[in-house]
């Protein structure tokens, strides 16, 4: 009788995950509530288990399908029914999609067309739960030759290093470079020690010939340009006024 049951629900979870696919196949993500696509993500890996309620534990745990891609292998993996194996399947669509778009801004002018560049940082880091601090090189003619993380974790005057950070555009053989970090409590205004940060990393990349074009806040509430709010324009003058 034991025997039966397990070959039942082994049954059922696989005629439920072949609809999941078929759905899938036939119209996208359409229509898919968010423990669907989560549930499809780790049936990946786990052709023999019924996915659908680890899928809604990870949404009940991490509070959105955002949230759910943007935590770590060990915080998925400490959710009941999730492992080594089932929690490929995000990790891998996450890092997908991350190469994906930075594959879309490379070799583009992202200062006149910033709208895949936003979509990028907004993927990138837009969703995390600390601060990170990213680098985007340009060459003469603003075409992204690289992005980088340079920085993580809390983000103050004290540490970020003008010094890494020219010897990475340095290696990049930039012209230019566009900054963007992160603000996990949504509130996209500049602190304090973002303008600091900001007018330091000017006055550094101005001293060896490359030019800072934008600082980029991204959170859950839209951006913050720094560029736009002349504050660029503004620090790079200071320094010209400096060295005349």
């Amino acid at each position: 009788m034991k025997i039966q049951k397990e070959i039942t629900r082994t049954n059922k979870g696989e005629g439920h995950r072949k609809r999941l696919r078929e759905k899938f196949l036939s119209s996208g993500l359409s229509g898919f509530h968010d423990y669907e696509v989560i549930e499809l993500l780790l049936s990946l890996n786990t052709p023999r288990k019924d996915c659908k309620a680890s899928a809604k534990l990870l949404m009940k745990r991490f509070k959105s399908f955002q949230g759910v891609l943007e935590a770590t292998r060990k915080d998925l993996c400490s959710v009941d029914g999730v492992g080594e194996a089932s929690s490929l399947g995000i990790l891998l669509i996450k890092a997908a999609a991350d190469r994906y778009l930075e594959s879309r801004i490379l070799s583009k002018d992202v200062v006149k067309n910033p709208e895949e560049l936003m979509d990028y940082l907004n993927h990138l880091i837009g969703y995390k739960a600390k601060e990170h601090f990213v680098g985007i090189f340009l060459d003469a003619k603003n075409r992204v030759l690289a992005s980088e993380i340079l920085f993580s974790g809390s983000l103050t005057e004290s540490s970020v290093y003008p010094r890494e950070v020219i010897v990475h555009a340095l290696a990049h053989k930039a012209a230019a470079v566009i900054f963007a970090h992160n603000h996990p409590s949504g509130d996209i205004t500049p602190s304090a020690s973002d303008l600091q940060i900001t007018k330091k990393l000017c006055f550094a990349l101005n001293s060896v010939g490359i030019i800072v074009h934008e600082h980029i806040i991204t959170g859950t509430e839209g951006f913050f340009s720094f560029a736009e709010k002349g504050l660029i324009l503004k620090f790079n003058q200071e320094f010209e006024s400096i060295n005349e």
